[in-house]
């Protein structure tokens, strides 16, 4: 960093232990996350993405930020609202559109739903449609980490609001409890639980508050300020590794699409859709840099002509990508006893 973008490092970020050009890569990673979703809604509209298609529009700040906060040695379950915490880990955006079109290239190879993707590799665990299915998977992550002895690895668990209201949801956060493990609970709460609204899916005015049940702390962010996301995960994951056990982050946003494609979301009132455009995570974070670090439009336009340039040959490479041969598909659904480091028998 030169003396001049030291000298414009705002206090916030020294506080949070960031640099300039940690929040510029926050922000690249929310354009790059956005235009891989509106390429991708591109895409359904040619007939290009089979089955429906989901974004996760308005969540940025909250997918970039959790994900910033997470180690290498860290593991996580991110939903389909959580393009960001895939970018930020570091799968390529071509591989994301190769998974949308069910290419061979994707991380499913084409064996999977279009969201329905993620790097192990990068220490990410795919999801299912049924949520929040993922979140017990999590905290057997973390599980697993303190039966190694693995003092500095912590387990990402993500879920909606909706989703708190399943069984699954309240036995995988009990068991992080009692065991006090190494696991952060992250709440996407996006206000609709696809048409059902908080006041009839939870009676506490906060989701994060049915942390008070299982005797572990619970608070609630604003979701649409990536900083605010970041110095909230980043503390949970400290206490979760320095034995301290679980806790959940509530991050408050609004889904700014429908449920997917197939919903024009018509019960949000248009006043609540007004409200959070204006808290655009995207353009709240670029105004912050242009009054905080000495970003400037000159910056900020060659930022965004590197992302549309990206994701131009990014979707160039993923269309040449092959169909799966169909030969192929019944591999790596099963594991032998062979492929698996302690066989269960």
């Amino acid at each position: 960093m030169s003396t001049a973008q030291e000298s414009a490092a705002s206090p916030r970020l020294r506080e949070l232990g960031l640099d300039r050009e940690d929040a510029l890569q926050m922000y690249r990673n929310m354009l790059i996350t956005r235009g891989v979703e509106e390429r991708g809604h591109i895409l359904f509209r040619q007939g290009k993405i089979p089955g429906s298609f989901y974004t996760g529009r308005g969540n940025e700040a909250a997918a970039v930020g959790a994900a910033f906060a997470m180690h290498a040695e860290d593991w996580g379950t991110p939903l389909h609202r959580d393009m960001g915490v895939h970018i930020t880990r570091g799968i390529e955006p071509w591989r994301i559109f190769a998974q949308y079109m069910g290419r061979a290239d994707g991380p499913t190879q084409g064996k999977d739903g279009n969201v329905h993707l993620a790097d192990a590799r990068l220490g990410l665990i795919a999801m299912v449609s049924h949520l929040p299915a993922m979140l017990p998977v999590a905290v057997g992550c973390a599980l697993a980490f303190r039966i190694r002895g693995e003092q500095d690895r912590c387990a990402f668990a993500w879920s909606g609001e909706g989703a708190t209201a399943r069984g699954d949801f309240h036995e995988g956060v009990n068991l992080a409890a009692v065991r006090n493990l190494p696991c952060v609970f992250i709440i996407d709460n996006n206000q609709w639980a696809y048409s059902t609204p908080n006041d009839l899916s939870y009676n506490t005015q906060r989701a994060a508050e049915r942390a008070n049940g299982y005797g572990i702390p619970g608070i609630t962010v604003d979701g649409t300020d990536v900083l605010e996301v970041f110095e909230a995960i980043k503390a949970a994951r400290e206490r979760a590794v320095s034995g301290q056990g679980p806790s959940v982050v509530e991050c408050l946003t609004l889904r700014m699409e429908g449920h997917a494609v197939h919903d024009d979301a018509f019960y949000v009132p248009k006043e609540k859709f007004d409200e959070y455009a204006e808290k655009d995570p995207v353009e709240r974070f670029r105004t912050w840099l242009m009054q905080n670090v000495a970003f400037s439009e000159d910056e900020d336009e060659a930022i965004r002509t590197s992302v549309k340039r990206l994701l131009t040959e990014a979707l160039e490479k993923a269309e040449a990508s092959p169909m799966p041969d169909p030969a192929t598909a019944t591999e790596g659904l099963f594991a032998s006893p062979e492929e698996l480091d302690n066989p269960h028998h």
